[in-house]
């Protein structure tokens, strides 16, 4: 089976931490030893440190790494820090960026229509996916006010924790059917049966949680959920690789 992980990072954490920080060559090595194919990847610089900064860090660590697919950090365009939003998108795509992160708390801005709107306008059009980690720098009412503004946003909510999730989650994905969730940590007893059972298969993407989750765990998850081939297929690599060639 064929794995594409779409979330993992790289870097050094600025409070310290209790494993080797994670290289993109380390990254890769443990990609080998799982069996996973390609990954998404951002830097934890943009999270810790500045997201400006961490972009840059990231494109220059995954460099030459044909598997290891970036993820930028949005930041406000008022302060004249990123141009336009259409020129800052732009620049994304064309540095083979395919995704998108925020940490709005962390980086001192509101997650507010009139301050990220026009970015998130554009990510919407161009089919961009915009990444929200509810465990760093997303709240669940975030995300639901976000896409009561842009629904058509395409979101894959992450690190959902491990109690389940599903009554945060669930009405986000009744109502907007851009949304998706990743099973890093979404461990409920039959949870993968029970989303496709209700949502089917297309909505969840594989995630590993890399470093501070082993990729192993989360692939023994869908290898044995009681879904069908096709559907762990398209959850372990398949709905991923369909939302980024939808990038325009």
């Amino acid at each position: 089976m064929r794995f594409y992980d779409c979330n993992a990072w790289v870097g050094t954490p600025a409070n310290g931490t209790l494993f080797s920080p994670p290289t993109a060559g380390s990254l890769v090595a443990a990609m080998d030893e799982a069996g996973v194919e390609k990954a998404l990847v951002w830097h934890i610089a943009q999270h810790d440190y500045d997201p400006l900064e961490g972009n840059d860090l990231l494109s220059r660590a995954i460099a030459g790494h044909e598997r290891l697919v970036g993820v930028w950090t949005m930041l406000p365009t008022q302060c004249g820090e990123i141009g336009s939003a259409e020129e800052w998108t732009g620049r994304l795509i064309e540095a083979g960026v395919q995704a998108v992160r925020m940490f709005p708390e962390r980086n001192r801005y509101l997650p507010r229509p009139e301050v990220i709107g026009d970015l998130l306008s554009v990510l919407a059009d161009r089919r961009v996916p915009l990444l929200l980690s509810l465990r760093r720098g997303a709240t669940w009412a975030m995300a639901y006010d976000l896409l009561e503004a842009f629904p058509a946003l395409t979101v894959v909510l992450c690190d959902l924790d491990v109690w389940p999730a599903d009554r945060f989650f669930r009405p986000l994905l009744d109502r907007y059917e851009r949304v998706h969730i990743e099973t890093s940590t979404y461990l409920a007893d039959a949870g993968i049966e029970a989303f496709v059972e209700r949502y089917g298969a297309g909505r969840m993407l594989f995630g590993s949680g890399f470093p501070e989750c082993y990729p192993g765990g989360a692939m023994l998850r869908v290898r044995h959920a009681e879904i069908g081939e096709a559907g762990r297929a398209a959850i372990a690599a398949g709905n991923i690789e369909r939302l980024l060639s939808e990038v325009r």
